[in-house]
């Protein structure tokens, strides 16, 4: 099925970037825009996108506001909003996930993660920028001790897989540097899931970061 996206952003400029950017991917469309909050809210409740791209600064109703109003928890039929935004300060993330959003993106993002991160949250997976995640799980390897790999569950081409996840590569990128297909690529990183109990790729960079297989 066709993903349909709402793109919000006060820059007519970046709107018709991310438009151009998503719209050359078959699987996707963008059904709307909304150049702030107010606009970003009526919108996706008529229209009801599958993916909502949210910048935080905007004027009148901002970001963070507009993305608890669409998917908060108090919220009974919650939309799935992916920031994208210029601001990487940690308490602007923290706060937009409390808000619901169900990932969060830097708009240096490059155009296959723009793309991948689409596909993700249409499944309801959660996806962060690399330099994000890598700021956030940091903090994880403090005190902790370097698991032993040959402990580890997986097989050496999966573990391939985990690590570059965590690194915030993209499945395509993972495939370039593996000299694998991308079939091949899903296909480990759905056995090291299943393999660690781990439900999206965020939990797989949590796991590796926190087991200082990366940093």
């Amino acid at each position: 099925m066709t993903i349909r996206v709402l793109v919000a952003d006060d820059q007519t400029l970046v709107r018709t970037g991310f438009r151009l950017i998503l719209d050359a991917d078959p699987d996707i469309e963008v059904v709307g825009e909304a150049g702030d909050g107010e606009a970003a809210v009526r919108l996706a409740r008529r229209l009801r996108p599958d993916v909502t791209l949210m910048d935080i600064r905007m004027p009148g109703l901002d970001g963070l506001r507009a993305t608890e109003l669409l998917a908060g928890p108090d919220v009974p039929d919650p939309l799935r909003v992916l920031v994208v935004t210029l601001c990487d300060a940690e308490e602007t993330v923290h706060a937009a996930l409390l808000a619901g959003a169900c990932g969060y993106l830097l708009k240096d993002v490059r155009p296959p993660l723009l793309v991948e991160a689409v596909h993700a949250a249409a499944k309801g997976e959660t996806i962060m920028s690399p330099s994000v995640i890598t700021r956030l799980l940091a903090r994880l390897t403090t005190g902790a001790r370097r698991v032993d790999t040959a402990a580890v569950p997986l097989t050496a081409r999966e573990l391939d897989v985990v690590l570059a996840v965590a690194k915030g590569r993209t499945n395509a990128e993972i495939g370039s540097e593996l000299r694998v297909a991308l079939s091949t690529v899903k296909s480990h990183l759905s056995s090291a899931q299943g393999k660690l109990h781990l439900r999206n790729r965020t939990e797989i960079a949590i796991w590796a970061w926190r087991n200082r297989l990366v940093g």
